[in-house]
């Protein structure tokens, strides 16, 4: 599955921005999705995470409350809205696929697919 991430830009302090990920190929549904992020300088982090299914969803502790994550399995995509943005979301935000297990849902290294990435900018 090939992915191709959007949205990003660059926004103040408190302000919300919504990310999209197109997974070509017909086997979307049967993937889970996850949303990470790498600031500079930084390791790539967990954000958030679907499952397959698009009942199940994960979050970190920091953007807990704040981002949803949702999927359209019709249209192949999934989504992160991002609201109160705070500058330390500053970083290159990336859409992967992959089925990890739930122990594993929050490493990187659990999604075999990754998109491009898209850089999201909050100034202070």
């Amino acid at each position: 599955v090939q992915l191709q991430a959007s949205g990003g830009g660059l926004v103040q302090d408190g302000d919300s921005l919504g990310l999209s990920c197109v997974a070509s190929g017909r086997t979307f549904n049967n993937y889970g999705m996850g949303w990470f992020r790498q600031a500079p300088g930084k390791e790539r982090e967990f954000v958030a995470g679907i499952r397959k299914g698009g009942g199940t969803t994960y979050y970190s502790d920091s953007v807990k409350g704040r981002f949803t994550i949702s999927r359209d399995n019709d249209k192949r995509t999934v989504f992160l809205q991002m609201n109160r943005l705070k500058p330390e979301d500053t970083a290159v935000y990336y859409c992967a696929a992959g089925n990890p297990i739930l122990s594993n849902l929050r490493s990187a290294r659990a999604y075999p697919y990754w998109g491009q990435g898209t850089l999201v900018t909050v100034s202070s």
